[in-house]
């Protein structure tokens, strides 16, 4: 009897994790390991925040946030190539054409080595001449070291976007939980050295910046070894294999995913900026503490919806229509479950900030704790359709969504600050009202493309 009782659930977990299509096993053990990488993730920031605000203070970390969102916005020059690169390795790996699969690879590797240099380039000669003290609202005599801190940060956005390359792959090879842990990695090992960094030296941006960027860097340098020189072995990029007339696949799927990620940039990315210039770094410390604490929400959604990207390719193009119903059943109760949590993550915000900072090192007002809940929960509702969307390509409503969400975004934002002087909390409302695609558009497609078998604008 004790035996049976002992037995009995693991084998029940070891048949849950056997059974279902190659597809939905692969899945199930990647969001399995997923949730103990991203349990780690989460320990990491959240001993990261603290640490660093000890380190140089909170107007300083809102200094490092704001730079760091601007520097940001020059990810449009990836101009969507490494998501052209994630379908077109998906779907040629699905054929069983690595040829191809290693073509896409190498050209993407040249293509984004010579973007991100020449941009680099571009920015070392211009950022001479660019006050930051200024464009982020800090006093002068912190130019110098805001100024450094930008080509720290700046290098560090080039490299790792050429570097990630990797890591698209292995999302596309329905993988994510290898990808988070080349993530956590380069967390953890940030993690250590600004700990040092807080033993052994005083507060510095500078140090702060080197510390945060080279770790990262580091783990994702040693991934491209350790990745191409054995499972991705048949894929690893050479120049024989550059074929830039390959990228008119990329650059015609790409095209429209950066539209797509450009419109995030402006949305998203502008969001420290915005609150830099209307209220105080201060204040964009305060607005990414909440970020935070509710994105742990989005963390545990996205863990279980990595997986269904690259597999919705796969499972479309196989016509599985029914497993895909079934996935999208089932974010739906994820959504229900994530929604209930959080209701307990807001009643509780302010001693769990407190818990988490310590008592009174930042004071946040309920209304943006309120707007982040409900900010995060709708993100993660639409979130699930243009998954789906993505992974098989109907982009063609999401483009033209994308290039009126950003206006529609700035405009509800500065007249929601300036006319109805709504606090640092407006960030969160005009991202919402912004986002008709997330909510309205990519949930009425999915319905037109399964349950309807609609063609039309609907599939492209």
């Amino acid at each position: 009897m004790i035996y049976r009782l002992i037995t009995t659930p693991f084998a029940f977990v070891q048949g849950f994790f056997s059974q279902g299509n190659v597809r939905s096993i692969k899945a199930k053990r990647n969001i399995l390991v997923s949730f103990i990488i991203r349990a780690c993730s989460i320990g990491v920031s959240l001993l990261l925040v603290p640490l660093t605000i000890d380190y140089i203070n909170p107007t300083r970390y809102g200094i490092w946030l704001t730079l760091s969102s601007v520097v940001g916005w020059f990810s449009f020059f990836d101009i969507g190539l490494t998501q052209g690169l994630r379908n077109k390795f998906a779907e040629a790996k699905a054929k069983g054409d690595d040829e191809t699969a290693q073509v896409y690879v190498s050209t993407t590797y040249a293509l984004l080595g010579i973007i991100f240099a020449g941009v680099w380039l571009l920015f070392l000669g211009v950022n001479q001449f660019v006050d930051w003290a200024a464009v982020l609202n800090v006093p002068g005599g912190m130019r110098e070291e805001v100024s450094t801190l930008a080509i720290i940060v700046f290098t560090y956005f080039c490299l790792q976007f050429v570097l990630r390359i990797i890591t698209t792959l292995i999302i596309a090879d329905q993988q994510p939980a290898k990808s988070s842990f080349i993530d956590v990695l380069g967390q953890l090992m940030s993690l250590l050295i600004v700990f040092v960094l807080v033993k052994l030296t005083e507060g510095s941006l500078v140090n702060l910046g080197l510390a945060l960027c080279v770790a990262p860097l580091v783990v994702l340098a040693v991934a491209n070894l350790i990745f191409f020189s054995g499972v991705y072995r048949q894929y690893r990029p050479q120049v024989s294999k550059i074929k830039f007339s390959y990228a008119k696949g990329l650059f015609n799927l790409g095209l429209v995913f950066f539209v797509i990620q450009l419109a995030g940039i402006i949305q998203y990315q502008s969001a420290n900026f915005i609150i830099a210039r209307n209220f105080s770094p201060s204040d964009v410390t305060s607005y990414n503490i909440v970020y935070r604490y509710f994105g742990m929400l989005n963390m545990v959604f996205a863990i279980f919806l990595n997986p269904f990207w690259s597999a919705s390719t796969e499972a479309y193009l196989k016509k599985d229509i029914a497993w895909i119903r079934n996935g999208i059943r089932k974010y739906n109760l994820l959504n229900i479950v994530l929604i209930g949590v959080g209701v307990v993550m807001l009643v509780y915000a302010d001693e769990l900030y407190a818990l988490w900072l310590g008592e009174g090192t930042v004071d946040i007002a309920f209304s943006l704790s309120l707007w982040g809940f409900l900010y995060f929960n709708m993100s993660m509702f639409g979130g699930k359709y243009v998954s789906f969307l993505n992974g098989i390509s109907a982009l063609r409503i999401q483009f033209i969504a994308s290039m009126i969400s950003p206006v529609l975004y700035i405009i509800i934002v500065m007249v929601l600050i300036k006319y109805y002087h709504m606090g640092v909390y407006a960030v969160f409302v005009a991202s919402i009202l912004a986002n008709i695609n997330g909510y309205v558009l990519a949930p009425l497609q999915y319905h037109q493309i399964i349950n309807r078998n609609k063609k039309g604008i609907w599939i492209r």
